[in-house]
């Protein structure tokens, strides 16, 4: 796996990433740090990144289980240390997963084998981060039976 970052130039702190797989990211800084604010911070892509990871996660077990899964979404809350490096301290997964009578205990074992097994980046993150987890589960099936 490779990524090349580059800066903008000497009017900003816009940054930006060419991965190895053909594609392209923007990164920016607050104003008060020299930035414009024309893109997410290199911090926030870090904590999308393990978002997009585990959501991955999530929905691929649920698949290859047969589950009727047809959303999902995950919002992660973040605190930071207050002193450089200002790592992650806490990280809050709140998942949301959509589908037709998806059991409870399987959502909640894809989020925790995503969690313990299969998510690279919140493997990392957990070395300084303390993470915790919730489940809402949409069921599609009842909203189609109250309309």
């Amino acid at each position: 796996m490779e990524c090349t970052i580059d800066w903008g130039g000497p009017t900003g702190m816009l940054f930006t990433a060419s991965t190895g797989s053909g594609h392209v990211a923007v990164m920016d800084g607050a104003v008060d740090g020299g930035g414009h604010n024309l893109a997410p911070r290199p911090m926030e892509m870090l904590l999308a990144g393990t978002g997009g990871c585990t959501a991955y996660d999530v929905v691929l077990i649920l698949k290859r289980g047969r589950h009727a899964v047809t959303g999902c979404s995950v919002k992660l809350q973040a605190e930071r240390a207050g002193t450089d490096p200002k790592v992650f301290t806490k990280i809050h997964f709140a998942f949301t997963v959509t589908g037709a009578n998806l059991p409870r205990a399987a959502v909640e074992r894809a989020v925790q084998l995503s969690h313990e097994k299969y998510c690279s980046a919140s493997a990392m993150l957990e070395k300084t981060a303390e993470m915790t987890f919730s489940v809402d589960i949409v069921d599609t099936q009842e909203a189609t039976a109250t309309a």
